[in-house]
């Protein structure tokens, strides 16, 4: 399997361990979480021409992957 950029592990390393306990303990964040996995996995899809897509396609995607990793980075720092 090639490696696929922008997994949430190498985009905050420093907050894995946050990471972890959020994806057990609030139901939102794991959600927010698959769901970030799926459209960046859908973005390397495009952007590898394994599923291509128009240019408008991709990048509605990849503002909603930022959105997603805004609001991802916003609960991993906030005071637990």
């Amino acid at each position: 399997m090639s490696h696929t950029p922008h997994e949430l592990d190498a985009e905050f390393p420093e907050h894995t361990a946050r990471m972890d306990e959020l994806k057990t303990a609030n139901a939102h964040f794991a959600k927010l979480a698959d769901e970030y996995h799926e459209v960046n996995r859908a973005v390397h899809r495009a952007e590898t021409n394994v599923e291509p897509m128009s240019d408008e396609a991709e990048n509605e995607l990849r503002k909603k992957r930022a959105a997603l990793k805004d609001e991802i980075y916003g609960m991993l720092t906030a005071e637990a």
